[in-house]
């Protein structure tokens, strides 16, 4: 039993998708390197640590140790 064909379908072209999975990927490297990594490598840029104190939390919920 075969479904119905859905009115105006067509098949994804790599072209379309390739630039929004690039974007996610590099928005999810980002993501896991200020969650994750960072240990307040951004104080470097003028900041104090406040990047660190924002997602200190998160980090001991994700499981990254940072002290």
């Amino acid at each position: 039993m075969s479904s119905p064909a859905i009115s105006g379908a067509r098949p994804v072209q790599v072209s379309e998708v390739l630039p929004w999975l690039l974007g996610t990927l590099l928005f999810a490297l980002a993501l896991y390197y200020v969650v994750g990594i960072d240990e307040g490598a951004s104080a470097l840029l003028g900041n104090t640590g406040m990047v660190h104190e924002l997602v200190h939390d998160a980090r001991h919920l994700l499981g990254f140790p940072c002290h």
